[in-house]
């Protein structure tokens, strides 16, 4: 008689699986710990950040850069890999925003002089997925990549401005005056894709002092014109964005 073949590892031992699973978290842990604005991290920092042993933050290094998701220096500093890269290009192009955005934040700039931003919503934060930054010497500054809070500022809250129920619908676009950054105001307006999901959203910001009447006007006049554009072109219906803008 045969004996029954053994079950594979992942049938046979749940606790294979959540060790899995456990591992997956504290490579993400380890990814996390890095910042934009700093240099190669050593292993000690790497471990101590992401709350890990050095023996499991090194095992673990060595799988992520297998992969190209982070690259060791000879000198033993690690670094984000050009895996990371590769995966944010791809997240771009398949939300088919490459085609239709920088355009749109072109003509912002071109038309204000200002800054013309794209955000994106990410779980409870906003990300800067595109960014073109005024010629004037003195204005704001936003990096690609970056994460900011929701419901603050106004790309913060155009994000929110078609919640299924918020607590009032607010007019478009959005206008914040040093409301996250001191000294900053913003004008942003949310874009919907097909289907009537939220996108993103698109805007200006430049410095309070050079805000005057004059220049809200415009600039409210051209963010609403872009994201019901962008809207459109993205195969979204722009109703819902321009009956706020009418109120």
């Amino acid at each position: 008689m045969r004996k029954p073949r053994n079950l594979p590892m992942e049938a046979s031992a749940p606790d294979a699986a959540e060790g899995n699973v456990r591992a997956v978290d504290r490579a993400l842990a380890l990814l996390d710990a890095f910042r934009e604005e700093e240099g190669p991290l050593p292993l000690a920092d790497l471990a101590r950040r992401s709350g890990l042993h050095l023996t499991t933050a090194l095992r673990l290094l060595g799988t992520l850069e297998s992969h190209g998701f982070v690259k060791r220096l000879p000198t033993g500093g690690y670094l984000l890999g050009a895996t990371l890269l590769l995966l944010g290009e791809r997240f771009r192009r398949t939300l088919r925003l490459d085609d239709h955005v920088p355009p749109a934040l072109e003509r912002l700039r071109a038309e204000s002089g200002e800054s013309a931003t794209f955000f994106v919503r990410d779980g409870d934060r906003r990300r800067c997925l595109f960014r073109l930054e005024s010629p004037h010497p003195v204005r704001d500054f936003a990096r690609v990549g970056e994460a900011q809070p929701l419901g603050i500022g106004a790309h913060g809250r155009a994000l929110l401005a078609l919640e299924p129920e918020p607590a009032a619908r607010p007019r478009l676009p959005i206008i914040s005056r040093g409301e996250r950054l001191q000294d900053v105001a913003a004008i942003a307006a949310p874009v919907l894709g097909a289907g009537g999901l939220l996108a993103g959203s698109i805007g200006l910001t430049m410095p309070l002092y050079r805000f005057d009447a004059a220049a809200e006007q415009l600039c409210a006049t051209l963010v609403l014109r872009e994201a019901l554009a962008v809207t459109a072109s993205l195969g979204g219906d722009p109703t819902p964005i321009r009956i706020l803008g009418e109120t």
